[in-house]
């Protein structure tokens, strides 16, 4: 069995609730990610904010000067442990349109799997057994 420790990208850019909105818009546009976990100072997951949460705020309030994290972040977020099973990450992620689900750890995010962490995986995968029936 993979299990999402195994694939999973531990280097996670996260963001605090009371980070501003305006300054998560450049982190995001700078770092070319579309989405990051919101945590406590302690690491503990608090919610996800993502691209669609921004925009959907810009949809319908123009004022996002005030606008904090914690004003548009999802709150209720699914989550899974570095020893789940990586079809498990892989159902969800397509079942429910997601681009990433972050990884815990003891209760603390450890990292994240993103649909693009999984390609990179099956690629390297398929590298691997490719040069083994060279052999």
């Amino acid at each position: 069995m993979i299990r999402a420790k195994d694939v999973m990208s531990n280097r996670v850019m996260t963001v605090k609730p009371e980070s501003r909105v305006i300054d998560v818009i450049r982190v995001l546009a700078e770092h070319k990610v579309t989405g990051a976990p919101v945590v406590s100072d302690e690491m503990g997951l608090l919610g996800m904010v993502t691209e669609k949460d921004i925009l959907m705020m810009l949809l319908y309030d123009k004022d996002i000067k005030t606008k904090t994290v914690a004003d548009l972040m999802t709150k209720e977020v699914i989550a899974f442990s570095e020893d789940d099973d990586l079809m498990e990450i892989f159902k969800t992620l397509v079942e429910s349109n997601f681009r990433r689900v972050p990884i815990l750890s003891n209760g603390k995010l450890s990292g994240i799997v993103s649909r693009r962490d999984i390609i990179h995986f099956l690629s390297e995968r398929a590298k691997a057994q490719q040069q083994d029936n060279d052999e």
